[in-house]
């Protein structure tokens, strides 16, 4: 009989085990069911071409530039002589985009080399802001795995809510401003704005006559080293202000959705519709104006 009694206790403690075995795999089995999904800083890989990542930020930049050159090879075709409809729309906005480059310039000529930088420019992060407020930008993706969870990633992501994205559009915009001075104003003068030799050249020239320029010649050198620090902060400045704007935007259009996500987002959207207009014409105009004070000698 105890041996009996202790076969039975051994068989039921094996059955206790196993329910317990059974019910912890179906708790962990409930818990990677769970797809998690958060707004990150960061880009998201979607594929990758040997050891780079396409992220899909990038995929949308693609998607607006193959927009831009489908619509400009439509455009082009339909160009005539007499403007009509599209063609006549797209003129009036054109010449009032111009007509603001020169008050910025003061130059039409100067104006025309500019404008065609700056208006691609603007084209492109409008609709990359535009773009992210898409049904479906952000909504359809894949559930990748790892570190025991599972992780919605969007196929789609706005271009301009990737810090890369528009660090690589400052660097573009500060860059090309300085190479458009070095071919405006000459590369000696330009680089004298920066590394002003210039002036310490001339005070053993102009000593005798003018003391004061061993005074005054060194604070311009100063000055030019704070230049070069300036060039830098533009690329934070139009990098950072583009991407918080936009992302900022992303956040708050994702955390009504999750109050309400009928009617309540529809009034933020057309928000973010007006502020994407606004931050393509900031960057826009800055871009200008760095291109018109890199082309314009430091004496004026």
């Amino acid at each position: 009989m105890s041996n009996e009694t202790e076969t039975t206790e051994i068989v039921n403690e094996g059955v206790h085990e196993e329910n317990v075995a059974d019910n912890s795999a179906t708790e962990t089995t409930e818990t990677h069911s769970e797809v998690s999904h958060e707004v990150t800083l960061f880009a998201e890989p979607v594929f990758h071409v040997g050891s780079f990542p396409v992220t899909n930020s990038l995929i949308n930049s693609w998607v607006v530039v193959i927009i831009i050159v489908l619509f400009s090879l439509a455009l082009k075709k339909q160009i005539k002589r007499i403007p009509t409809g599209i063609q006549n729309a797209f003129e009036i906005i054109v010449d009032g985009a111009l007509n603001m480059a020169d008050s910025v310039t003061g130059d039409r000529k100067k104006s025309l080399k500019i404008f065609p930088i700056v208006f691609a420019i603007f084209i492109f992060v409008l609709l990359n802001n535009w773009l992210g407020l898409v049904p479906g930008i952000g909504s359809i993706g894949f559930i990748e795995e790892g570190h025991g969870q599972s992780v919605f990633v969007p196929f789609f992501r706005g271009g301009t809510a990737d810090l890369n994205t528009t660090l690589a559009l400052g660097l573009f915009s500060v860059v090309g401003s300085n190479i458009f001075g070095v071919l405006i104003v000459g590369a000696w003068k330009y680089m004298n704005k920066f590394l002003n030799f210039k002036a310490i050249m001339e005070i053993p020239k102009k000593f005798i006559k003018d003391p004061s320029i061993a005074f005054v010649n060194p604070i311009k050198v100063f000055v030019g080293i704070v230049e070069i620090i300036g060039e830098a902060a533009k690329v934070a400045s139009l990098s950072f202000r583009l991407f918080g704007n936009v992302f900022a935007g992303e956040v708050l259009l994702s955390s009504i959705a999750m109050i309400f996500a009928f009617i309540l987002p529809i009034p933020f959207m057309f928000l973010e519709v007006i502020v994407g207009i606004i931050q393509a014409v900031i960057f826009a105009m800055l871009t200008l104006v760095y291109f018109t004070i890199a082309s314009t000698e430091e004496e004026h």
